[in-house]
């Protein structure tokens, strides 16, 4: 998580329990798709009080990050696939057949089930500085419930600040927001700010309640549709962190990793000791289950 005033709070979690958390003053550094997709580190600015957290670094470039950063204690947190959607030239149709047969029929599917279970599905659009200002309320009440919020702190912000920043991209027509409605009642959405042409995968959510019903997956091929419809952008940017939504719907992906540049000071030496360990551990509870899986599968 990052305030306002650029501390960054790095989460110790050991098996999707939080054990505690380590704040530092970081200059944040992402890495956008266009220099993802370049192989290409981006300029290095000037430390904050603590050092740097860079974001998405194409993997191919890790080592040269460190030799830049020798005069830092230098970790990296997590290694990813940062999935992606070319969408400049390509139809709705290019995408749609990215899937096998059988998942397109279960998407259709699924779609079905929840309309013949919840009442008529609808998916509404968000646009306008007005449309974008009456999503950021109705999906607001929706972000509340998910476990995005909950249990991740990443729900959709709230408040007068982030409502101010949606209308502002709006009337730049730099945001698509959309909403997935049965029987009138907001089940799913998405948010999705634009940067030079690109949709970034901003927040979403879909209602706990129904989440068998796959809501979040149905919003997302309709989003698609609509997308693909205006022939304006280049990529869809699924962003940092891998996730099997982010694979399933993605078309190309690049080996990415988040990384940690702190100033060489006793307290920054035993705060990136702590999540090295933590990580570690979790990285070996993970190889152990798998291998009991695959043991148990034999």
């Amino acid at each position: 998580m990052i305030g306002a005033d650029g501390t960054v709070t790095l989460r110790v979690e050991l098996a999707g329990r939080r054990f505690g958390s380590i704040r530092r003053k970081l200059a944040i550094v992402p890495h956008p798709l266009d220099l993802v997709l370049a192989n290409r580190l981006a300029p290095v600015p000037a430390p904050a009080r603590d050092g740097y957290l860079f974001t998405s670094v194409p993997a191919a470039r890790v080592g040269e990050l460190k030799s830049i950063l020798s005069d830092h204690l230098v970790m990296v947190r997590q290694t990813f696939a940062r999935h992606y959607v070319p969408m400049e030239g390509r139809s709705f149709d290019d995408w749609w057949v990215g899937f096998s047969g059988k998942t397109r029929s279960g998407l259709t599917r699924k779609a079905r089930r929840l309309e013949r279970e919840l009442g008529a599905v609808t998916v509404l659009a968000y646009r306008t500085p007005a449309e974008v200002r009456e999503f950021m309320t109705i999906a607001g009440g929706l972000s509340e419930r998910t476990y995005q919020a909950r249990l991740l702190q990443a729900g959709l912000p709230g408040g007068g600040a982030a409502i101010e920043k949606a209308t502002g991209l709006a009337a730049a027509d730099n945001i698509r927001c959309f909403i997935l409605f049965a029987a009138g009642r907001p089940l799913a959405y998405l948010y999705l700010p634009v940067e030079d042409d690109v949709v970034v995968y901003g927040f979403v959510g879909y209602d706990p309640d129904h989440a068998a019903l796959s809501p979040g997956n149905i919003l997302q091929v309709e989003v698609m549709r609509a997308l693909f419809a205006e022939a304006r952008f280049r990529y869809f940017d699924f962003t940092g962190g891998d996730g099997a939504h982010k694979a399933h719907f993605g078309r190309g992906a690049v080996a990415c990793a988040d990384v940690i540049a702190l100033r060489r000071t006793l307290r920054n030496r035993v705060a990136l000791g702590l999540l090295q360990s933590v990580d570690a551990t979790a990285r070996w509870g993970k190889r152990l289950i798998a291998h009991v899986q695959r043991v148990r599968g034999n």
